[in-house]
């Protein structure tokens, strides 16, 4: 087969048959089609250049449907289990080393914190570290304080804002 029109009419002649062969590999009709378009790319020269000698050229298409269809269905799996694969958790990750001035700034922090904190009534003390470090629900402070729900936000809230003014006060707020 010596000319591009001649690919041409042997790629037309076979279409059909083409994606007919696809679609199990690749699994839908519509990625067939963009297989098989792919492979007529692949198989008529581009520009007018010579087409090559082929012996067998039907087959010559047959292969090339055939290697695309396995290359995107290796890649959509690939994809695949690559979405599938969880992202890892931040505390999974390996912590960043920290220099002995950054641990001693974390330590002057968490001082500065601990004077507020002792600073505070025991109620709204008690509230806050329910709520920051605990992770408690207000109704869960306020049942555990014998309080109401809005007393329990006011003593959260009172706290915060004298350990934010003792820290300003202290000479600014932790780095972290």
């Amino acid at each position: 087969m010596g000319n591009s029109l001649g690919m041409l009419d042997i790629y037309l002649a076979h279409r059909a048959a083409l994606v007919d062969y696809a679609t199990p590999i690749v699994g839908d009709r519509m990625r067939a089609e963009d297989v098989v378009q792919e492979a007529y790319i692949r198989f008529v020269p581009a520009d007018g250049a010579p087409a090559p000698a082929m012996d067998q050229p039907v087959a010559y298409l047959y292969r090339i449907v055939r290697n695309l269809a396995l290359d995107l269905t290796r890649r959509r799996s690939m994809e695949t289990r690559r979405q599938a694969e969880p992202e890892p958790l931040w505390w999974m990750l390996p912590a960043t080393p920290r220099t002995p001035e950054d641990e001693a700034g974390h330590a002057q922090d968490l001082d500065r914190i601990a004077g507020a904190l002792a600073g505070l009534e025991p109620r709204a003390r008690r509230a806050m570290e329910m709520h920051r470090f605990g992770g408690h629900t207000m109704r869960e402070i306020a049942d555990h304080l014998g309080v109401s729900e809005p007393t329990a936000h006011r003593l959260v809230k009172k706290a915060l804002i004298a350990v934010a003014r003792h820290l300003a006060q202290d000479g600014g707020g932790p780095d972290t």
